[in-house]
């Protein structure tokens, strides 16, 4: 193993091998009688102590996976942790909870502290069937073969062997015919592990289910709005999708008619779609992306800089492409350590530049939450709130892309690209939520209707003015590539709502700088007790996506994207 992945970065304050020792840590906490509020108190206190530790030593298991799929020894100890850790994790959680819920004192527990904490552990005992512990233990098995097939997918790229990313990031190419090319190679790539996606989300279909059958549940999408203790209903997501479909995508045609007459072309092809018209990729190798981002978070905040270069310097950043990597980023907690850790599997791109400012986003709310609050709680953390952060994050550093673009013609495309992004995340990841509201409300359906649905619903939403003809079936089974469908399902519609409330916080900024600052570091760093919107307001902005706040937010997308000559 090289140097930089031995280095240890997570603590294991417990040994998970030693599976007998973690039980009776279970069994004690089960034994000790509660006779006051106080001893409640004290009692989840130590709980979150046992917690923690198995949290964090799961979570470094984790990432060394995904950082080296291919390492025997690692993967041997991640399908530990997997196939006899979280069925013990499951079975001690219910009856913790049940011991928690059942307590005569459980209702006098301080609402502001703990209301969020009984709300979801009443939830969890409602959900919770022991028949579904297999179940959930295979789903992960599955994602897990998921996540070997993609970090072992190579492509033949010019006579050599090149990882998956790298293919991806010749997207950005100014020559049509290399994004072409790209294209062309991504749809082979894909095609080659069809059968086993297909199969992988075959199964994890049947798999949820049932766990939500079990549950008393009609469909895995009405079971999972309730484990996610979702503040809104399935029929709002529904309004939220007409009504991106009704003020987004005209604004989107118009935004494609721009970068089309740009790029001098026809037909707008889905290769077209991606271009980015700056000259080349930002940067050369990791070093020179982390010397630059490090710097544009300096010049916006000295703390966020502070954050980025102590991340650096502790190892805690892995964000190069190699083989045996698990595709994606992602940005996570280390809750003993109070760390975090960024993930990430970048060639040189536009994207990946915007990617790593994303997920340091992420960071800083992380390590803003962590010196104010402690360790953050699972039940605390709302992908809602999250990607808050990280997306507002991109759009106060929109002003600051000149690091990496000094010529004036290509730092105004880097900022019409961001914000060309930013109307991504308005209809993207609402696309990915219907598709799945279809998927899991329609769990017979075969492989082929799965991909005639991904492409119908493609086409509604961001490849409305793509012409798209003869590559129906590519475009169909493109959905394999998005690692939420596997792994995190209904984890999309959360980038959509949260992007409306960035873009108010950029429309904060443009009015004063220093005071979109201090508040999004203030909704950082908030009380995650509260709700949602609440926490959105002391951000400075609202948690809205009602159709008067998708069509004024669209309108100042717009807006600014036309403001920069």
């Amino acid at each position: 193993m090289t140097k930089e992945l031995s280095h240890k970065y997570y603590k294991e304050l417990i040994d998970l091998q030693d599976v007998e020792a973690v039980e009776s840590q279970f069994q004690r906490l089960l034994d000790v009688p509660i006779e006051s509020v106080s001893d409640l108190e004290n009692w989840l206190k130590d709980e979150k102590n046992l917690m923690i530790k198995i949290e964090e030593a799961i979570t470094g298991h984790q990432v060394d996976f995904y950082r080296n799929t291919e390492d025997a020894e690692i993967k041997s100890t991640y399908l530990h942790d997997q196939q006899v850790i979280l069925p013990l994790l499951m079975k001690y959680e219910a009856k913790l909870n049940e011991k928690f819920c059942s307590s005569p004192y459980f209702n006098q527990l301080d609402e502001k502290r703990y209301g969020l904490m009984r709300r979801v552990r009443e939830s969890k005992v409602k959900l919770f069937r022991e028949e579904n512990i297999p179940l959930m233990v295979r789903e992960q098995e599955l994602c897990t073969k998921y996540s070997e097939i993609m970090g072992g997918l190579t492509v033949e790229w010019d006579g050599e062997e090149k990882p998956f990313p790298f293919i991806q990031s010749q997207l950005d190419n100014l020559d049509r015919s290399v994004r072409e090319k790209a294209y062309t190679k991504m749809g082979s790539a894909f095609r080659q592990i069809k059968p086993d996606m297909d199969a992988i989300m075959d199964e994890l279909i049947q798999l949820r289910h049932q766990i939500a059958l079990n549950a008393g549940f009609e469909n895995y999408r009405d079971y999972i709005f309730v484990a996610k203790n979702r503040e809104y209903s399935v029929q709002d997501c529904y309004d939220f999708h007409e009504n991106v479909e009704k003020h987004i995508i005209p604004a989107w045609n118009r935004l494609a008619e721009v970068f089309k007459s740009k790029l001098g072309v026809d037909r707008y092809r889905p290769w077209d779609n991606t271009a980015k018209l700056m000259k080349n990729p930002p940067y050369s190798d990791v070093s020179t992306l982390m010397d630059g981002v490090s710097e544009m978070l300096g010049k916006t905040d000295p703390y966020f800089a502070d954050r980025f270069d102590y991340m650096r310097e502790n190892g805690l950043l892995d964000l190069g492409d190699r083989k045996g990597k698990s595709p994606g980023g992602f940005c996570t907690s280390l809750p003993v350590s109070g760390d975090t850790f960024v993930f990430a599997n970048f060639s040189p791109s536009f994207f990946s530049l915007i990617a790593l400012i994303h997920e340091m986003g992420h960071a800083v709310n992380g390590y803003l939450e962590f010196s104010e609050h402690g360790p953050i709680e699972d039940y605390q953390q709302r992908m809602e709130v999250a990607e808050l952060y990280s997306h507002g994050m991109e759009l106060l550093l929109l002003d600051k892309l000149d690091r990496f673009y000094p010529e004036k013609e290509d730092f105004q495309s880097a900022q019409r690209e961001e914000l060309r992004r930013a109307f991504t995340m308005l209809f993207g990841p609402l696309s990915g939520d219907l598709f799945q509201h279809w998927m899991y409300t329609n769990p017979n359906h075969t492989a082929k209707e799965r991909d005639e649905k991904y492409f119908e619903i493609s086409k509604r939403y961001g490849l409305n003015p793509v012409d798209t003809s003869d590559l129906e079936e590519e475009i169909g089974m493109s959905w394999s590539g998005t690692l939420h469908y596997f792994e995190v399902p209904f984890y999309n519609i959360e980038y959509s709502m949260s992007m409306l409330g960035a873009l108010q916080l950029l429309e904060n900024y443009r009015n004063d700088p220093q005071q979109a600052i201090e508040s999004f570091k203030k909704g950082a760093s908030a009380d995650y007790n509260q709700s949602i919107a609440d926490i959105y307001k002391e951000t400075g902005v609202s948690f809205d996506f009602s159709e008067p706040a998708v069509k004024r937010m669209g309108e100042f997308l717009e807006k600014v994207i036309q403001d920069i000559h």
